[in-house]
């Protein structure tokens, strides 16, 4: 009776945990989405907050033209309905029919989600619009700003009951900095081996390029110095050369060399599609 043999693997807190601006599907994948902060919050509801209070005076100013000043339970009725239509029904109506979006949120780039990356609906909506009432225009803010500042997404107490949160949508245009091989790597680039570097160890060298321009000269240098002495295993001969360009060259030659190969591999593929999409035995007229 062989007994089977249980293996423990260790699991890191890296890959254990995620962090508070990660959103993890259905399917067990990470997005790495950003929620938007309490300042980007305040100025897209100081926005909403004037369109809603501009749309009451419209709707007092309309009615007083229309029926006039002198009945006042008239008077009364009409500014409940005005108040109404301006706070609750017009905020959740918006929220609904553009998913989360708003004026105020258009101005910021924000978008009001479920926790879950949904969108949100009409219940949401709701909640958000007749919570906002009290924390909002009651308090002036006060009591969302204070809910908000006691959690990592800046969720209001709308936002927490109605179990939603602003995302932040307008993320800088990311820009692929081309790397060349500096001048005096050149010829040792040519016959210089380099193995397929970890992961890991890749996206940090790849993020030192795009970003050393923005550091300070002593961390530029200790950076690179760090980084050249973690690729330096994975690369023979070891070029004499400072470390920022061995990175930079190191880099590069990668780059080209899986391009080529990917090159390559699609050439194959394109020479193998006829004999690979071609019906055998002219199946099916035969």
């Amino acid at each position: 009776m062989v007994k089977p043999v249980q293996v423990s693997i260790p699991v890191t807190s890296e890959h254990n945990e995620t962090s508070s601006d990660e959103l993890l599907t259905g399917e067990a994948v990470a997005l790495d989405v950003r929620a938007a902060n309490l300042i980007l919050r305040a100025a897209g509801t100081i926005i909403d907050a004037i369109a809603y209070l501009l749309l009451f005076l419209l709707i007092m100013l309309v009615t007083s033209l229309l029926f006039g000043t002198d009945d006042q339970a008239l008077t009364r009725a009409v500014t409940v309905i005005a108040l109404v239509i301006s706070l609750v029904v017009t905020p959740m109506a918006v929220e609904t029919a553009s998913g989360g979006r708003s004026l105020g949120k258009l101005a910021v780039g924000a978008r009001i989600v479920r926790t879950d990356g949904g969108a949100i609906s009409l219940r949401h909506a709701f909640i958000r619009a007749l919570t906002g009432i009290l924390e909002i225009f009651m308090t002036l803010g006060g009591l969302a700003a204070t809910v908000a500042l006691l959690n990592s997404r800046s969720q209001r107490l709308g936002d927490l009951l109605a179990g939603t949160y602003s995302q932040h949508e307008r993320v800088p245009r990311y820009q692929d900095s081309v790397l060349h091989i500096p001048e005096p790597l050149i010829e040792w680039s040519g016959t210089v081996d380099i193995v397929r570097l970890p992961d890991a160890l890749a996206r940090r060298v790849a993020q030192f390029l795009q970003n050393s321009s923005r550091l300070t000269p002593e961390t530029r240098q200790r950076l690179a110095a760090s980084l050249a002495d973690e690729v330096a295993p994975f690369v023979a001969p070891i070029p004499a050369a400072p470390a920022e360009p061995f990175l930079q060259a190191v880099a590069a030659v990668r780059r080209n060399r899986e391009s080529a190969a990917l090159l390559l591999e699609q050439e194959r593929l394109a020479r193998l599609d006829p004999v690979l999409g071609g019906l055998p035995h002219q199946f099916p007229n035969r």
